[in-house]
């Protein structure tokens, strides 16, 4: 099956249709008999350069319009067609944000929709939400590489759900297995302690969130969790050090506090070359946060992902609540060069946040039965393991110093993304536009070639 995507004024087009198909998305023998029976079929021409697995379906979503604050009017105006995506009774679904927002405390940074109603046991054609194979295709993702990676994920406290839940989320999707007893996944407390910290349903979800997306563009990569004792800034921070002690070759951190001059005190402490670091820009707007300025992170801004005309293009534009904006505190790296912020500028790439549509996620610890399953989220808690989970594809990490080669790489490397912006400043610094704005930096990932 073949395909390649051109962008045109903030579209990525898929200029050759793929074939549709419900299942898993690394098609194997063991694939179940539901899966195959809900499964659609299409034909599409083929093409050598294709990266795209056999029974290959295009990026789709529900036959109804869906709109988004960061999306112009003439795009809300196109309505969507297909499979996956939640149908929405308001182009404003009700959503909560997982973590509430604490000064010197990290807050996870995930938002799940309320609207979905979750389920236990669903085939992929009736999984609300992006898949991996959306994925692939909006950002050209090389799923076959990663071996030998391991993506670090740093969260506060325990999900003891978080394997079982994962082994669903990679079965049901059709990637391979990743188990404790394979050695694949692991888990560790801060400092490297086995004796993991205790359960917490708020950062649990996080937790699940960071674990499916890394295997979702990543499905080959080894995973670590490390779990700090508390949501403090500085058990988090200790905590990425001990991913990479226990060989992390790249970190995500999907949480944020507000920058001020005690984070920013602890910038050297960020300061790991050779495993690049990743961390999310936060979900409430323009305004900078903690540990996305530090210099030594790759910082992730969050955009808007819509599939468009039938599954044949995709519209990615800023999303309206990605942090950007410029630090009080840290030094402007000598890699950035823009000209309104003479510190550092956040952000320097980015990918989808916004829960609408939002990505697919399996996670069972609730208290509440009825929020047991197939769930929806957004936020840079998405766009975070997404950006790590290309850094870890690219196998690069060993010559990686903080975000510096994105800013060197290749222009056709990076989707840039034109369209939208997360407040009224009248500036790049939360206005997309052409070259570098702050709420995605130089564009979301068009293969992991600039990683």
């Amino acid at each position: 099956m073949s395909h390649f995507l051109k962008r045109i004024t903030g579209l990525m087009v898929l200029t050759s249709l793929v074939a549709c198909s419900g299942g898993g998305m690394l098609p194997s023998a063991s694939q179940s008999a539901a899966q195959q029976a809900t499964a659609t079929k299409s034909s599409s021409k083929a093409d050598s350069s294709s990266s795209l697995p056999a029974g290959a379906r295009p990026i789709t979503a529900n036959a109804i319009p869906i709109t988004a604050n960061a999306i112009p009017i003439i795009a809300n105006a196109i309505p969507i067609v297909g499979r996956n995506l939640p149908a929405n009774s308001t182009s404003s679904p009700s959503t909560s944000l997982v973590c509430a927002l604490l000064t010197g405390s990290g807050s996870c940074t995930a938002i799940r929709r309320l609207d979905v109603v979750p389920e236990l046991d669903l085939v992929p054609a009736l999984i609300a939400g992006f898949q991996p194979q959306d994925l692939w295709l909006a950002y050209g993702v090389p799923y076959t590489q990663g071996a030998g990676q391991t993506i670090g994920i740093v969260v506060a406290m325990n999900n003891p759900n978080a394997a079982s839940d994962l082994a669903v989320y990679r079965s049901t999707m059709g990637l391979p297995a990743c188990t404790t007893a394979s050695g694949c996944l692991r888990f560790a407390a801060e400092g490297g302690s086995s004796t993991l910290p205790a359960g917490d349903q708020s950062w649990g979800e996080e937790m699940s969130v960071d674990l499916d997306m890394a295997s979702a563009i990543c499905p080959h990569c080894n995973l670590l969790v490390v779990e700090a004792n508390s949501s403090n800034i500085e058990d988090l921070t200790t905590s990425v050090s001990t991913a990479i002690s226990l060989g992390a070759t790249v970190v995500s951190n999907s949480y944020t506090t507000p920058e001020t001059s005690a984070t920013a005190a602890d910038n050297e402490k960020w300061n790991h070359p050779g495993v690049p670091i990743v961390a999310g820009a936060g979900d409430s707007g323009y305004g900078v946060g903690w540990p996305a300025s530090s210099s030594y992170v790759t910082a992730v801004g969050g955009t808007t992902l819509v599939p468009i005309l039938d599954g044949i293009a995709v519209l990615e534009t800023a999303w309206s609540d990605t942090g950007s904006g410029c630090s009080g505190y840290i030094a402007k790296p000598s890699w950035q060069h823009d000209s309104l912020c003479k510190k550092r500028t956040v952000n320097d790439v980015s990918a989808i946040a916004n829960p609408v549509p939002g990505v697919a996620v399996y996670d069972t610890y609730f208290t509440s039965s009825s929020d047991r399953g197939w769930n929806v989220f957004g936020g840079t808690s998405v766009a975070t393991p997404i950006v790590a989970g290309m850094y870890a594809l690219a196998g690069n990490g060993k010559s990686v110093n903080s975000a510096q080669g994105l800013y060197s790489a290749s222009s056709s490397s990076l989707n840039n993304i034109i369209l939208g912006a997360n407040g009224l400043c009248l500036t790049y610094l939360c206005t997309s536009g052409l070259g570098y704005s702050g709420p995605t930096g130089l564009g979301s990932p068009n293969g992991a070639g600039a990683f």
